[in-house]
């Protein structure tokens, strides 16, 4: 009996086993790719790993040098959007790392060569699809000029900023330092940088009018907007509210005027009435 159990369990551990293996493959390539270099190269767990992953032959040579090449732009991409997250800086300060990782991307997906195909073998050889899975996810999609079709520059214009973005950044730091040199004395703030941050906030409208705004630009701008209204609790009177008060207490008073006319009205019916009689 117990040479029969263990006969039978020996070859559902082997399946168990082989099953495992094959589910964490892709997971093992994506680490490989993302580690570190002196990771890789000082454990013997990882060299073993890597030198049966590099024996696959399912993966031609110039498909897996595409699949390390998109590893290293991925991992130049990450270390520069992690920073810039907060404040968000991500349209500006990245768009070169992600350019560089696009064309790579551009590579895999357009390669279609015989007898290998990188395109099906890197993106759509299984279920998971990680590199695919990678990409999507970095694409940031509030940064118009990242997109593939680019009209008019927005934040970016070649590899810097455009000159809108430019004279918005300088009047937005004109407003910071306003902010930053009277920030111990709050009612002075308002009087004193009422004309820098009225500059920003009508520059602004006009943009926001005008185009669509990068992510980085309407980040700052709430921000900006939040120290001026929440944390210094200062106020910006509109002059557009000077007609819609005047027309309010117009119609609110008309009721009065009709109601009072009418009665003096009926009072000089009745003393013609009287004084005929």
């Amino acid at each position: 009996k117990n040479r029969k159990c263990c006969g039978r369990e020996a070859p559902l551990a082997a399946q168990s086993s082989a099953m495992v293996s094959l589910h964490l493959v892709p997971r093992l390539i994506a680490l490989l790719l993302l580690l570190p270099g002196r990771i890789r190269s000082s454990s013997p767990v990882f060299n073993s790993l890597l030198s049966d992953l590099q024996g696959d032959p399912e993966l031609e040579e110039r498909c897996r040098d595409l699949l390390r090449d998109f590893g290293r732009r991925y991992e130049s991409y990450v270390k520069c959007a992690v920073p810039s997250a907060r404040p968000v800086r991500i349209c500006e300060n990245c768009h070169i790392q992600f350019e560089m990782l696009r064309v790579v991307y551009n590579n895999i997906s357009s390669d279609q060569g015989d007898p290998e195909n990188c395109r099906d073998s890197l993106l759509r050889a299984d279920r998971l699809m990680l590199v695919y899975m990678l990409f999507q996810n970095l694409e940031v999609k509030e940064c118009p000029d990242w997109a593939l079709s680019r009209g008019p520059p927005e934040c970016l214009s070649g590899d810097g900023l455009s000159n809108i973005t430019l004279r918005y950044m300088a009047k937005l730091n004109q407003s910071l330092s306003c902010f930053e040199s009277q920030k111990n004395n709050h009612s002075e703030l308002c009087r004193v940088c009422r004309a820098d941050y009225k500059d920003l906030n009508e520059f602004y409208s006009i943009m926001e009018k005008n185009q669509t705004l990068c992510i980085d630009i309407e980040d700052s701008m709430n921000a900006t907007r939040r120290l001026w209204s929440k944390d210094f609790n200062c106020s910006f009177p509109r002059e557009e509210t000077v007609p819609v008060i005047a027309v309010s207490s117009f119609m609110l008073f008309l009721p009065i005027i009709f109601y009072l006319s009418s009665f003096l009205h009926s009072e000089q019916k009745k003393r013609r009435l009287i004084h005929r009689e």
